[in-house]
């Protein structure tokens, strides 16, 4: 087994591990949901703060799930003119997007921890229950490491598409 290839089993099986954590945003986002409308419709008692739970897990289900979606091919691609190229140009323009990917998603996640900082230097809050707000942003920017792994990934394999050509 190639040293490629275990990089692509690890990137496998740590974007799938980090989705677990995305799924449990998600099922908190419909426990809290439900328990809410069920306690104010039925008990007058709705659950405090459930607007500032919701947007959390929101915040967990969507960035922890991004790497497993790009893995599994979920996100939009526009492929109308590169797959009528040569197999060498098709390499040379998965390089070139996949830098742009890369590039993209190591620049999200060290704004992210500089906004990170600013949260937790500020003492940003959540609004009704004051949650700090800080500590999101972190594991929002731990959640890109994935992503950056796989258009890492993408961009050797090409490379090695452009040596075999």
């Amino acid at each position: 087994m190639s040293a490629l290839e275990k990089f692509d089993r690890f990137n496998k099986r740590f974007s799938f591990l980090v989705e677990w954590v995305g799924l449990a945003g998600l099922l908190l986002m419909m426990f809290i949901t439900c328990i809410d409308v069920i306690g104010a419709k039925i008990f007058r008692l709705p659950v405090p703060g459930a607007i500032d739970y919701v947007m959390l897990a929101q915040l967990f289900a969507v960035s922890f799930a991004i790497a497993a979606s790009l893995l599994l091919g979920r996100h939009v691609e526009v492929e109308f003119f590169v797959p009528l190229l040569p197999d060498f140009v098709r390499a040379i323009v998965d390089i070139i997007v996949q830098l742009l990917g890369l590039g993209l998603f190591m620049l999200i996640c060290g704004r992210l921890i500089v906004y990170g900082v600013y949260l937790q230097k500020g003492y940003e809050v959540t609004s009704t229950i004051r949650i700090p707000l800080y500590p999101f942003a972190y594991g929002i920017a731990l959640a890109c490491i994935p992503t950056c792994l796989i258009c890492l990934h993408r961009v050797m394999v090409s490379f090695m598409r452009i040596i075999k050509n």
